[in-house]
């Protein structure tokens, strides 16, 4: 997909600009492009464009330009903003000691569609995803994108948690490029972290979207969140992870920092002093994705093992991804083996404990899964395993993500006794298998003959009424099998995603 830019109403804008400002900004060869419009008393306007900044007139501004926009745009809240109705712009404002305006920034709102097709497979793991970097190249985008994706696409319940109005613009209407997702005002700065938590309290949503988390507790909050089982889609101050790390007010959200002191024996098997920094918790995030340009990212894919490697001493090693001048994605460098995402896209612990050895023979209690594709399963793939009927005397249990969600009673009792539960997205045979595999460490679901078969049970569904279907991430030479195989059956195929997770899609 291609990027849209969409330059969000600058008529608007430009009607809240005094005349004669007004008319110098129209002289201006390419008004697409620019960033900001700066009134300061006393000086000439500039207008802000990406890499130049361009002086509007040679009249100085005025007390009375700057009383003309404050009045025709919308009332500046405590964190000296304000906005346009239904619009994306904002205007920022400079006071004197008198609490008097005496400088304004006004910064052109823009949707731009198809930002995320850079990290669509990211966005799609319902994994929890925090954006660093510095001011201006696209993270609030971003995460507008992300909620209409999330929210129209996917039909997930998406709570946008909107502190400055900057996500979905001013006024009490949300602006429609956030899709159906839903809009909570925050009256203050200082009460986002309350409004975070009202939000998984009163509205149950699936999916919590919060731009720049900048305080112990709202770093708190989103912990709380993540806690419920909520997806989280933040922005933090921070340009990198290591910067947030040494963050003392934000370092929790990626798990945090705590002096330990070893033992004689396990300091010299480490290698290391008596007193050493350990990660403290769990991420709240699971990953984290560095703006380092506006078309170039680099993905730590799972932060515990990134966070752990650098309080070793070890620099990561990101995947980077940037978009090309063709408009493609391409993976400029690839992740370290253990930072790389699961290549078992469809395949997602419903719980994670401590790994533990399986019995010679393994159980495996199915739970709305077809018994008959996991006989099949077993059998084909002739591992030691038997399908059992009661969850207290399983060894594995295997559920789909729409039973997973409810957590029925049944599921929650082989939780508690800490008995592996994996979760699959449909009941085909494929997934089925795949799990199958990962329960036994069998080799990594890249064989040609399960990939065709998955290709060809899409096939068969799209016959049967669907659509389009989606088949697991594959080398680029099987995904050109699963092409072949969908020409010779008569139907459109293309491929989509970044790699490790490039995949294929089969359509009508």
């Amino acid at each position: 997909m291609r990027q849209e830019k969409i330059t969000d109403n600058l008529t608007q804008l430009l009607d809240v600009l005094p005349p004669g400002i007004r008319s110098c900004l129209l002289g201006q060869p390419d008004l697409d492009g620019l960033l900001e419009i700066i009134l300061d008393l006393g000086r000439p306007a500039e207008a802000r464009f990406p890499g130049h900044e361009v002086q509007l007139c040679d009249i100085e501004v005025t007390p009375q330009d700057i009383d003309h926009v404050v009045t025709n745009v919308g009332a500046f809240g405590k964190d000296n903003r304000a906005g346009i109705e239904r619009t994306l712009h904002r205007i920022s404002a400079i006071r004197n000691r008198q609490s008097r305006i005496v400088g304004l920034t006004c910064r052109i709102g823009r949707a731009v569609y198809g930002t995320i097709d850079i990290i669509r497979d990211v966005v799609e793991s319902n994994k929890s995803i925090l954006f660093l970097g510095r001011p201006g190249v696209g993270k609030t985008t971003k995460l507008r994108e992300v909620a209409r994706v999330l929210s129209g696409e996917f039909k997930k319940r998406v709570i946008i948690v909107d502190t400055s109005n900057e996500i979905a613009g001013d006024g009490d209407i949300p602006h429609p490029s956030i899709g159906r997702a839903r809009r909570m005002q925050v009256v203050v700065p200082e009460l986002q972290h309350a409004v975070m938590i009202e939000a998984v309290e009163n509205h149950m949503p699936e999916v919590i979207i919060i731009d720049e988390i900048g305080t112990e507790a709202e770093a708190f909050a989103a912990r709380t969140i993540a806690e419920r089982g909520v997806q989280l889609v933040a922005t933090a101050h921070g340009n990198s992870l290591e910067n947030l790390l040494m963050n003392p007010s934000l370092s929790d959200m990626i798990g945090g920092i705590q002096t330990v002191t070893l033992g004689d024996e396990e300091a010299k098997r480490r290698g290391t002093q008596k007193t050493v920094l350990e990660r403290k918790a769990p991420p709240t995030f699971d990953v984290v994705i560095e703006i380092m340009e506006v078309d170039k990212l680099a993905i730590h894919h799972n932060v515990a093992n990134v966070v752990d490697k650098l309080l070793r001493g070890t620099p990561p090693r990101p995947e980077i991804r940037v978009r090309n001048p063709e408009g493609e994605i391409d993976v400029v460098q690839e992740a370290d083996a253990d930072e790389r995402p699961s290549r078992n896209g469809d395949l997602a612990p419903y719980e994670t404990p401590e790994a533990r050895p399986l019995p010679q023979t393994v159980r495996i209690f199915p739970y709305g899964v077809s018994r008959n594709r996991l006989e099949r399963a077993i059998r084909e793939l002739k591992v030691p395993a038997y399908i059992s009927k009661d969850p207290r005397e399983s060894d594995v249990v295997l559920t789909l993500k729409t039973h997973a969600r409810k957590e029925p009673a049944k599921l929650k009792e082989a939780t508690s006794q800490e008995i592996p539960t994996f979760v699959i997205k449909s009941n085909t045979y494929t997934q089925i298998a795949n799990v199958v595999r990962s329960i036994f460490r069998l080799s990594d679901f890249e064989d040609e003959e399960l990939a065709l078969q998955e290709a060809e049970e899409a096939i068969e569904r799209i016959l049967e009424g669907e659509e389009a279907v989606e088949l697991s991430p594959q080398t680029s030479y099987v995904r050109r099998l699963q092409h072949q195989l969908a020409s010779e059956n008569n139907m459109l195929s293309t491929s989509i995603g970044a790699e490790p997770n490039r995949r294929v899609r089969i359509l009508r």
